[in-house]
């Protein structure tokens, strides 16, 4: 299955190597059919990349709900942990960025008195 890859999603090549460490789809229980697995991992990426509330998942994804259960259990099941040990056997360390902080002070912040200043009381 070829499809066009969108921001946040994962491409042909890493489905083809994840693709069989999910459940199946279809059990054979009488019901509703699940959703499609890669449109579901595609749909957590999002919101774990873009940092959005569940309730704002494109609909492109199925409902926001099915696809929370679905990580949730994924992610008991030890799932998750197996597809991402996978993905980075051979990760491209080229555009990884450590995150840091700086605190820039003003320029008169090294000069002010220590301590807690009173106010100067003037006369009347």
């Amino acid at each position: 299955m070829s499809t066009t890859k969108r921001r946040y999603e994962i491409s042909d090549y890493e489905w083809e190597r994840i693709g069989t460490m999910f459940p199946p789809e279809r059990t054979g229980k009488p019901g509703r059919p699940s959703s499609d697995n890669r449109t579901a991992l595609n749909g957590i990426l999002w919101i774990a990349r873009s940092g959005a509330p569940w309730r704002d998942l494109p609909e492109r994804y199925g409902s926001w709900s099915t696809i929370y259960d679905r990580f949730k259990k994924w992610t008991t099941t030890g799932v998750m942990e197996a597809i991402f040990e996978a993905l980075t056997i051979d990760a491209d360390m080229q555009d990884i960025s450590i995150d840091s902080t700086a605190v820039d002070a003003h320029q008169h912040a090294a000069g002010a008195k220590k301590g807690r200043q009173t106010p100067k009381q003037t006369k009347i």
